[in-house]
């Protein structure tokens, strides 16, 4: 079963802004341009594009994979075979162990009113209490042995990379490459 997540809320507002789906919804051309905004221009050329639901939309040579993302719910997304593989067992809310250094970019950032809690992979929406971070354009790196990202800041409050969703089978290591946005007003309800 899959979980309410953040990334399953992606799949779903991806789904409905497939083509096929929605009859308004964007064009082909308009959801592989949005997806490639993530992508370095090394890799723009080779990705693949595809939907969260797995239509592929554009094929590509290449080792990567890029992913559109509906406005308000995060920025698009470009993941190397073992990202892949991660995104599938956080989806579904299953163990995760790298079988190899994975990379990821998200070169557009996180959009305004998206972004993702730092501490709970499942949380949806920001809390007082979760720590929601919205990033600007930024890679993430997730490594076989999660021993080897003890003593890594946990936190945004630093000057460079910290990990996400530290002490989790999902943990990674957010690397800023540009200024990060302003970040959301957090419901202290």
């Amino acid at each position: 079963m899959i979980r309410p997540t953040f990334a399953a809320a992606i799949a779903m507002a991806c789904l409905a802004a497939h083509p096929a789906m929605a009859a308004d919804g964007p064009t082909p051309e308009a959801l592989i341009e949005d997806a490639l905004r993530a992508a370095p221009p090394n890799i723009r050329d080779s990705a693949t594009v595809s939907d969260m639901a797995g239509n592929i939309l554009r094929e590509g040579s290449g080792d990567y994979t890029c992913f559109p993302a509906p406005e308000g719910i995060a920025g698009p997304m470009c993941m190397d075979g073992e990202w892949l593989n991660w995104m599938q067992a956080w989806m579904h809310g299953e163990p995760f162990t790298a079988s190899r250094v994975g990379i990821s970019y998200m070169m557009a950032g996180d959009s305004p009113d998206g972004g993702a809690s730092n501490t709970d992979p499942a949380a949806a929406q920001p809390t007082a209490d979760n720590d929601w971070v919205v990033e600007g354009p930024h890679l993430m790196v997730i490594v076989p042995d999660p021993a080897t990202l003890e003593g890594l800041p946990t936190t945004l409050d630093t000057d460079g990379a910290y990990v996400m969703w530290s002490g989790t089978p999902y943990a990674h290591i957010m690397i800023p490459v540009d200024v990060r946005p302003e970040q959301r007003t957090i419901p202290t309800d």
